[in-house]
């Protein structure tokens, strides 16, 4: 970047400069005589939404729901041009046959810069399972399976809060063994009964996209010997009860469904998170990598919607 402000200033042509929106890299570009002068543009406001992967559903035997990705809001003001903002996207937690719980979080999503303070949201915790294992913590915790605590949720700390704590399971005297729900980032995730497994808590709604998605709701907890299995967690994961879990939402940050020993199978896989970015239309470089999808006008505003990793150039 330093080269190419050398270029500016010393050239007497600036036509390939120019950015299609007739910016230049953060700077308007003056002509004066046989010089040019750059004139750094006003800073701006970004607002974020970062939600991280959601976690597995517990597999093999009694699964948990997997907990949802943190979610986290931000808007961050007088970013300075020339920022480059680094955006990374978590993956959902893989299902597997016999985890053992916090090998199958969800990764975590983030943005950061040299202008920015940086902001990271957790994966969602693995479901507990097989038998007797606990959730695991992350941004929201996976539900306990029988005789088993659930995760924390939150997990680490942030104000406000990026989720809440998975659901616990019932005990073995229960006739079903109903097991609990991942945490969400709008609830708790539901406790097991002797009659179901509990449900995924429920996610957090936002409209940053010009349109109320809900994100990062919880997986819901399987049940044993007949009873009902819980409930997906508003956006977010399956739920199991024979079988394998159902999937957390992809882009969404929703935790797997937990699975069932008869036959014995995976987990529900975690969905992966989702990074968006909105500024003011006249602001809008037009500088990224990573494809983001980006639309324009919406009430002014443009929105880039990471699904993978990958930057923006303010």
């Amino acid at each position: 970047m330093r080269d190419l402000k050398n270029k500016l200033i010393s050239s007497k042509n600036t036509k390939n400069t120019q950015s299609r929106r007739g910016k230049s890299f953060g700077y308007q570009v003056l002509g004066f005589g046989s010089g040019v002068t750059l004139i750094p543009r006003d800073p701006y406001d970004i607002s974020f939404l970062v939600v991280a992967g959601g976690g597995a559903g517990g597999g093999g035997s009694h699964g948990g729901g997997g907990g949802a990705g943190g979610f986290r809001t931000s808007t961050q003001t007088s970013i300075a041009t020339l920022t480059v903002i680094t955006v990374t996207v978590g993956a959902g937690g893989t299902g597997v046959l016999d985890q053992g719980n916090s090998t199958q979080n969800g990764s975590d999503s983030s943005i950061s810069g040299t202008d920015l303070t940086t902001i990271t949201s957790a994966g969602g915790g693995g479901g507990g399972g097989p038998s007797n294992s606990a959730g695991a913590d992350g941004g929201s915790g996976g539900g306990g399976t029988v005789n088993s605590a659930a995760g924390s949720g939150n997990t680490p700390s942030t104000s406000p809060s990026q989720g809440n704590n998975g659901g616990g399971g019932s005990g073995h005297a229960s006739p079903n063994y109903g097991v609990g729900g991942g945490g969400g980032a709008g609830a708790v995730g539901g406790d097991g009964s002797s009659t179901a497994g509990g449900a995924g808590g429920a996610g957090t709604a936002s409209s940053i996209t010009g349109s109320s998605v809900t994100y990062a709701g919880g997986g819901g907890g399987s049940t044993y010997n007949g009873g009902s299995p819980g409930s997906g967690g508003a956006g977010g994961g399956g739920n199991g009860s024979s079988g394998q879990g159902g999937a957390g939402t992809a882009n969404t940050g929703g935790g797997g469904g937990g699975s069932e020993r008869i036959p014995a199978s995976p987990g529900g896989n975690g969905g992966s998170g989702v990074v968006i970015l909105s500024m003011p239309d006249s602001d809008y470089s037009g500088i990224s990598t990573g494809s983001p999808t980006v639309a324009t006008g919406v009430s002014g505003k443009t929105i880039l919607s990471f699904t993978g990793s990958g930057s923006y150039t303010v």
